[in-house]
């Protein structure tokens, strides 16, 4: 039997697929940690000015992160895509 060894192009890809990736899920959680802090609803009154400041940049934080979170996500799919062509590519070329 074969040994397989991640050699080439293989490697770099699997590299750059593992650190997409680990930024893709370090965006899913510090979304999800700042969406916890979000509340559905809010009763104000004069007094809770602040309470509605600390809302609206809870929600620009969240808004902030949807581009670089829809940029990673596509990066690491592509990646993936990719790593997954190669290795079928290197796999049918070894038959």
């Amino acid at each position: 039997m074969e040994e397989t060894k991640l050699a080439g192009p293989i490697l770099y890809v699997l590299i750059a697929w593992g650190a997409v990736t680990a930024v893709f899920m370090l965006l899913l959680i510090r979304r999800a940690l700042l969406a916890s802090h979000e509340d559905d609803q809010i009763f104000i009154g004069s007094a809770d000015g602040q309470m509605a400041r600390e809302q609206r940049e809870i929600v620009s934080k969240i808004q902030m992160l949807s581009r670089p979170l829809l940029t990673s996500g596509i990066a690491s799919g592509a990646l993936l895509l990719l790593l997954a062509g190669l290795w079928l590519y290197n796999g049918l070329k070894n038959l």
